[in-house]
C-alpha cells in the first residue's frame, strides 16, 4: 500500500529486541546470542517470501484455479563476511491443488516477480540477483 509505513524496533535485553509495526503486530528479533527470535536478515527473507506469495495465491485464485495450498522455499546467499548482504535470493513456489495449470503457475510468479511485489522489486533494485521457480503438487 502507497504511502507511509511506520514501525518502532525496542531494546529488550541483552541481543533481543521487540518490533513493533504501525498496524499494531509485533515480531521479537534476535541477533543469533540466544536464539530466542528472528534475525532482523531472516525477516528480510521472510518478508520477500510473504510479498511474493499473498501476490501468487491472490493471482492463482483470480484465475480459478483450485488452490488448496502454497509456500515457498526460500535460499537467501551471503558472503562469509561483515556487512554479509543478500547477493542472491532463490524462491521456489510449491503449489498444491487439483487441475492446476502450469501456464498459470508461471504467470502468477512471472506477475509478482515483475510487477506487483514490492519487496522482490526493491531488492531486485539494489542489485540482488533474485530467481524464481515453481512447481505444482497435484492432489
Amino acid at each position: 500500500m502507497p504511502g507511509v509505513m511506520l514501525g518502532q524496533v525496542t531494546w529488550v535485553k541483552e541481543a533481543m529486541f521487540v518490533g513493533e509495526a504501525g498496524s499494531g503486530n509485533s515480531v521479537v528479533m534476535e541477533a543469533g546470542e540466544t536464539n530466542n527470535g528472528i534475525r532482523p536478515m531472516e525477516m528480510i527473507l521472510l518478508g520477500v517470501g510473504g510479498c511474493s506469495s499473498v501476490d501468487v495465491v491472490s493471482i492463482l485464485q483470480k484465475a480459478r484455479q483450485d488452490v488448496l495450498g502454497c509456500h515457498v522455499e526460500l535460499k537467501g546467499h551471503r558472503p562469509d563476511a561483515v556487512p554479509a548482504p543478500f547477493e542472491k535470493i532463490e524462491m521456489e513456489f510449491v503449489v498444491r491443488g487439483r487441475n492446476i495449470k502450469e501456464s498459470q503457475v508461471a504467470r502468477a510468479v512471472e506477475l509478482s516477480a515483475d510487477k506487483y511485489c514490492s519487496a522482490s522489486i526493491m531488492l531486485g533494485k539494489a542489485g540482488i540477483e533474485i530467481v524464481h521457480s515453481y512447481r505444482i503438487e497435484e492432489v
